[in-house]
């Protein structure tokens, strides 16, 4: 791969210290800098494009940063200015934190190639490293695809090259948080005892500490393995949600605030509880979004389950654990146990068809929305006042700010296979082109993983 070279010159006087790129993606950057008082002359055209334009010309030079790095460290130059290594050789220049310092190292060594090989080898991550040149993914991305083909395990090293290429292209549509999901849903899928494994650890590692501080309040602290987490999570959202507007005014609370009176909501219910444990406590519940036989027989091919209040995956093992002391809740679409639609004679939608949505779209089915959970609003694709019905087929989840995004600007909604899919109107994109929303569910995941599944093994003696 040819480094994209930059030159830096320095300048003196009121701006000694700065340095200012010549060449190379630097100089696009330099550029923008120096053109940033035009930045109230641009249209809202030009102002979304040079915004991503900028930041893919950063990236493509952290790129040549990180060929830069790794070859300061085949030098050894940190041994030269006396550090006692490149990551605080770097971290001194830099003024970084040692751990981004190491990161910055660590994917530098296995984007680049060396020049001493000779034996025709490439990069350890090649794709990642196209990406990163193409400046359409920036540091945590490398990062996040380094840490999950580093941890497969020895029985499937051989498919690293595989595992890599799936992460780098979904990473070109994924933020990191999501990209981290689907990372783990590879290690979930393909390494299945460590996966237990971590799980068993996570739950010997549990601990709950509680003391009242010398002000009389009560101070909590604790680490939760990802199932109790998970309740906890389920349990806590809907009980610290942001009250209603009133006159127009929001919730003035804090999130921890909020998150705080969700927990003493939370204890008054127990407490005001008859079913409060007294020998052998509650069975939990499990909430399953297909058909009971269905869900058998993934659970024997060792499909991971996912915890949906914190969309975390889970070993089948711990799924069948739970579901063997649970009361199970059909959600099943299309289902015989709740009928998921009351046509028009309902404009409200009750309890189960709610879950199914919220199942489905999770708390809003708005292309990349990041509202924080709260109290999502189930819209009529085609309106009720309209005669279109209360079903499932008929509805979206969404957030009160993108409810009223659609009814304002007249955008479509349309189900495919599914998925809610969005066309904006032409104010907003003159192609109109639409946009897949709703959440990342995990039959997302076992369509995109589906090459990666290892097929069942039959046992010996069965025909």
């Amino acid at each position: 791969m040819t480094p994209l070279m930059t030159t830096f010159t320095a300048t003196s006087g009121a701006g000694a210290g700065m340095v200012a790129a010549t060449t190379g993606p630097g100089a696009a950057v330099a550029e923008s800098w120096a053109e940033s008082s035009r930045a109230t002359s641009y249209t809202d055209a030009e102002l979304t494009g040079r915004i991503a334009e900028i930041e893919r010309v950063i990236r493509q030079a952290r790129m040549e940063q990180l060929e830069l790095i790794a070859e300061a460290d085949r030098r050894r130059l940190f041994a030269e200015q006396s550090a006692r290594s490149t990551q605080a050789w770097l971290q001194n220049l830099l003024r970084i934190d040692s751990r981004e310092a190491k990161a910055r190292l660590q994917v530098a060594a296995d984007v680049t190639t060396s020049p001493d090989a000779h034996d025709g080898s490439t990069t350890e991550l090649p794709a990642t490293a196209q990406t990163l040149s193409e400046g359409v993914l920036g540091l945590e991305h490398a990062t996040i695809i380094r840490r999950c083909v580093r941890a497969l395990p020895e029985s499937a090293k051989q498919r690293a090259g595989e595992v890599e290429a799936l992460l780098a292209a979904n990473a070109r549509r994924m933020c990191p948080r999501d990209l981290a999901k689907l990372a783990e849903r590879i290690t979930y899928t393909l390494d299945k005892d460590g996966a237990l494994q971590e799980e068993r650890a996570q739950h010997e590692a549990r601990e709950l500490h509680y003391a009242t501080a010398r002000d009389g309040m009560l101070v909590i602290k604790a680490r939760l393995d990802r199932e109790t987490g998970a309740k906890f999570v389920a349990a806590l959202r809907p009980l610290a949600a942001p009250r209603p507007e009133t006159d127009g005014e929001k919730d003035p609370r804090t999130v921890g605030q909020r998150n705080a009176d969700g927990f003493a909501a939370m204890v008054d219910l127990v407490l005001d509880s008859d079913q409060m444990p007294r020998t052998g406590g509650q069975r939990p519940h499990l909430t399953v979004t297909i058909d009971f036989d269905d869900l058998k027989q993934r659970l024997t091919n060792g499909t991971p389950g996912t915890l949906t209040a914190t969309e975390q995956s889970i070993t089948a093992e711990n799924v069948r654990r739970i579901a063997c002391d649970c009361e199970v809740l059909p959600m099943v679409l299309n289902g015989d146990s709740l009928p998921l639609d009351v046509g028009t004679t309902q404009r409200t939608a009750p309890t189960h068809i709610r879950a199914a949505l919220l199942q489905r779209d999770g708390v809003c089915a708005f292309p990349d929305c990041d509202r924080p959970p709260g109290t999502p609003q189930a819209h009529h694709i085609k309106h009720w006042i309209d005669g279109g019905p209360t079903e499932l087929n008929n509805m979206v989840m969404l957030c009160p700010h993108h409810h009223r995004r659609i009814h304002d600007q007249h955008w479509t909604i349309t189900l495919h296979q599914g998925r809610p899919m969005f066309t904006p109107p032409s104010s907003v994109d003159k192609s109109r082109k639409p946009k897949p929303g709703g959440k990342a569910r995990p039959a997302a995941y076992r369509e995109t993983l589906q090459g990666l599944i290892p097929t069942p093994r039959t046992p010996e003696g069965t025909p």
